[in-house]
């Protein structure tokens, strides 16, 4: 394969942790006529990609190379880089152990190619770009001193700075930092595999540009988790081209109800609710919490969308009316305050399908007796997906915000193993996960999203999708709503998108150009 630009990406693609990468290496080492065959091919593509990155004959290209295989990446595409012209210099870290022995072929080749080789961290002043070949998969704890000082050397740079294999100090598997810091690359080269940690937690932020190459090397299909690309937006989009669109009317495409909006917080079920309507769903209503009467005036809806209907508060609560929402898609919690807890227990007892958000979540964290209804959903035959940020997710998980965050596909995991649900973990890369199901990491967006109601918008979203098909898997419904929210925002290339617009840049999506 050639080197490929990644994101964004029409393609799925598998995502290989350390354990099954150092695997695939082992088994492609096994079959190559050579040690060092494998390395040649990871120096080539990174000289490649590094020619065309540099300006053209300005300035000199810096290598920082550690002891170990991504060192002897950095010193083979050194020593392709000086035989094609091009002023490189090396800064080599001395192992404390001896060298593997295609990283010590590749320092002897690079040393008789001539190629200029100092153990001083120091990048030269005229440097137009540097490489950062100090760890790679390498290590996955804090980073040695020596190790801190080349990031350090790197970050501390005005050049772009191009990454192989990983950004150093980054953890392949879960995107976190494994020290006080990890080199912010403007490009980085994945070799080989697609590790998750370039696409979740810090991955995004300290890789810029994303480019892979797998060495000529195919790996299996499936790996320890999956990167969404925008193919299931594009089978929906062909799904509905192809559909009898004359034969559908709005109670065909199913309902939607949003609970919650408290005073105060009104905006939050308005927007999950104008998400739902958009996404396509026959007909919406929101149930505002604590209304000051039995019948809502119609500004207490959503005066700019008048097509939303209101549902009375106190119908929750009545035998006789329980008939008229449990069957429809419920969207509960978004900002509904303390008001939701009073009506949470009903339904989780009897929603048929159930996207939990916001308060509803921080409703069950502090409830030991919502969170046994919740676990008990799913034997009833309830199905149940929830959408926290990274903080909700701690409270549920008794937790904090940066345990999560150091490993996002274990704690929505964890989530879904003690909840019985599917989980959307939200934030870069958000981590969609499942019972019996691969986690899958989220390859849209970007950081337009981190707005106010950005959130809301994502749980309308799935609460529109699913309604209109009540018995597809809510998985890949949840895979397909975190893809569409997050290419809405492709387009917003600096400053935060409304989270009003970005219901409108969604809606555009049904019928928007091919995606790439």
């Amino acid at each position: 394969m050639q080197i490929k630009k990644l994101l964004p990406s029409h393609a799925n693609w598998p995502l290989f942790n350390t354990v099954s990468s150092r695997h695939i290496e082992s088994q492609a080492l096994a079959t190559c006529a050579s040690p060092t065959q494998l390395m040649e091919r990871a120096g080539l593509a990174a000289a490649r990609l590094a020619m065309a990155l540099a300006p053209s004959n300005k300035g000199t290209i810096w290598l920082a190379c550690g002891p170990g295989n991504n060192g002897g990446d950095g010193l083979i595409a050194a020593r392709l880089l000086h035989q094609n012209g091009i002023d490189v210099r090396v800064s080599l870290l001395r192992g404390n152990n001896k060298a593997p022995a295609a990283a010590a072929a590749a320092l002897s080749a690079a040393q008789a190619a001539g190629v200029a080789i100092s153990h001083v961290m120091q990048a030269p002043p005229d440097t137009c770009l540097a490489i950062d070949a100090l760890l790679g998969l390498g290590l996955s704890r804090a980073p040695s001193p020596e190790i801190a000082a080349g990031i350090a050397a790197l970050n501390g740079l005005g050049a772009p700075v191009l990454a192989l294999d990983l950004p150093s100090g980054l953890h392949p598997d879960t995107g976190s930092l494994t020290g006080e810091a990890a080199v912010r690359a403007q490009h980085c080269l994945a070799l080989l595999t697609l590790k998750p940690g370039l696409f979740t937690g810090a991955g995004r932020a300290h890789c810029g540009e994303l480019w892979f190459d797998d060495l000529g090397v195919t790996s299996a299909p499936i790996g320890d988790s999956l990167l969404l690309g925008g193919q299931g937006l594009s089978a929906w989009r062909d799904q509905a081209a192809a559909a009898d669109n004359h034969a559908k009317h709005k109670g065909s495409q199913g309902d939607v109800l949003v609970i919650g909006g408290a005073p105060g917080m009104r905006g939050a079920a308005r927007l999950a609710a104008r998400a739902a309507l958009a996404a396509g769903a026959g007909r919406v209503y929101a149930c505002l919490l604590n209304s000051t009467q039995t019948n809502a005036a119609p500004d207490d809806v959503d005066p700019q969308r008048p097509e939303l209907m209101q549902f009375p508060q106190t119908r929750l609560d009545e035998p006789s009316a329980l008939s008229t929402w449990s069957q429809k898609t419920i969207v509960c919690g978004c900002g509904g305050g303390d008001a939701i807890a009073i009506h949470l227990a009903q339904v989780l007892r009897h929603a048929q399908r159930l996207v939990l958000d916001a308060d509803a979540l921080n409703a069950v964290a502090l409830d030991a007796a919502l969170r046994t209804r919740l676990k008990q959903r799913r034997t009833a035959g309830l199905a149940t997906v929830l959408t926290p940020h990274p903080l909700e997710a701690a409270r549920l998980l008794c937790s904090s915000a940066a345990a999560v965050q150091a490993d996002r596909i274990g704690a929505a995991q964890a989530l879904v193993d003690d909840l019985s649900c599917q989980v959307i973990l939200k934030g870069s890369g958000s981590i969609i996960a499942g019972l019996h199901r691969q986690p899958a990491i989220n390859s849209s967006g970007n950081a337009a999203l981190a707005t106010p109601g950005s959130g809301d918008v994502l749980a309308g979203w799935l609460g529109g999708l699913w309604a209109q098909q009540a018995t597809a898997d809510p998985f890949d419904l949840a895979c397909l709503a975190c893809y569409w929210h997050g290419a809405a925002a492709l387009s917003q290339t600096s400053g935060p998108l409304r989270a009003a617009d970005l219901v409108e840049r969604m809606h555009a999506l049904h019928t928007g150009p091919k995606l790439s």
